[in-house]
């Protein structure tokens, strides 16, 4: 009987091995390998015409000391204050909405809400290039109505990573809606009857009751959001170019202008790691601060 059952759990393991072994593969052919190579190429002047010429450390010394770089994840990180918490907030307050509504309507307006998250960066960057168009633009043709003089949403310094804020809310907007809505109706109703017994009004359980048990969904959220908005790369480049003056440069436009201006990729690749870790070491901080479950 014993020997049966070491069988049986001998063949339990040969199969899941084997079930496992197609995305090992593909994990390793297209994440692992790679990442071991580019970390390889980093300490390299690695150029596709000339011979490659170890340097240590060096390209990640250029990328340290470069001003460029920094402003590029300052410019990362701002975009990211502005779209995520915007984006948290207005999906939390729709996600009540629409468990309120339920019914038909509800899901109609969930089907609406996620039809912009299908649609690329490319093609939303269109549409809103043609908002802000200076001259026949919808924003400067809402602005003439109240009297308000034309403004260069794209152009003007002050207001131009904003400008590009406003799509990728309105990109995201739908995915984190429904993610949050997914929370709360895995919330059970009975914690909410419980606690109208006990006198609580609307604010209170929101406070008491919503908010800590979606914990764990804000967590995800905010690693998705946080880890994407800084990496945003459509947006800046089809809208701006990273323009004006670098303003609107996210890290991985700059990575991108290095890769198509630069003949050497070591200077490239050490950069694309350094994000790599930083966004990791954001990452990490995230589920500390919010001392997140492991469910």
């Amino acid at each position: 009987m014993m020997k049966s059952q070491f069988s049986l759990k001998k063949n339990d393991v040969k199969t899941a091995y084997g079930m496992l072994l197609p995305n090992l593969i593909l994990l390793s052919a297209f994440v692992v390998i790679p990442l071991i190579y580019a970390i390889y190429v980093s300490f390299y002047e690695w150029s596709f015409y000339q011979d490659n010429v170890f340097v240590g450390f060096q390209n990640f010394e250029r990328v340290i000391k470069d001003p460029l770089f920094f402003k590029a994840l300052w410019v990362g990180v701002k975009f990211t204050l502005i779209v995520i918490p915007v984006q948290l907030i207005a999906a939390f307050l729709f996600a009540n909405l629409i468990r309120f509504v339920g019914g038909k309507i509800g899901g109609f307006v969930k089907t609406s809400i996620y039809v912009p998250h299908v649609i690329s960066g490319v093609v939303a960057s269109i549409i809103f290039i043609f908002i802000y168009d200076y001259h026949g633009g919808l924003a400067n043709a809402v602005l003439e109505i109240f009297g308000a003089e034309p403004v260069a949403w794209l152009n003007d310094i002050k207001i131009a990573l904003g400008s590009i804020s406003v799509p990728a809310i309105w990109l995201g907007f739908g995915f984190t809606t429904l993610i949050m809505l997914a929370g709360l109706n895995d919330i059970p109703s009975s914690y909410y009857e419980a606690a109208e017994i006990d006198g609580a009004n609307a604010v209170q359980k929101m406070f008491r009751i919503t908010i800590p048990l979606l914990k764990n969904i804000f967590v995800y959220l905010l690693v998705v959001g946080v880890t994407g908005a800084i990496q945003q790369f459509d947006l800046p480049y089809m809208m701006t170019g990273g323009g004006p003056l670098n303003e609107t440069t996210t890290p991985n436009l700059f990575i991108y202008n290095h890769f198509k201006n630069d003949p050497y990729m070591g200077y490239t690749i050490a950069s694309a790691l350094l994000l790599f870790v930083i966004l990791g070491a954001i990452s990490a901080l995230i589920f500390r601060l919010m001392n997140s479950n492991k469910d």
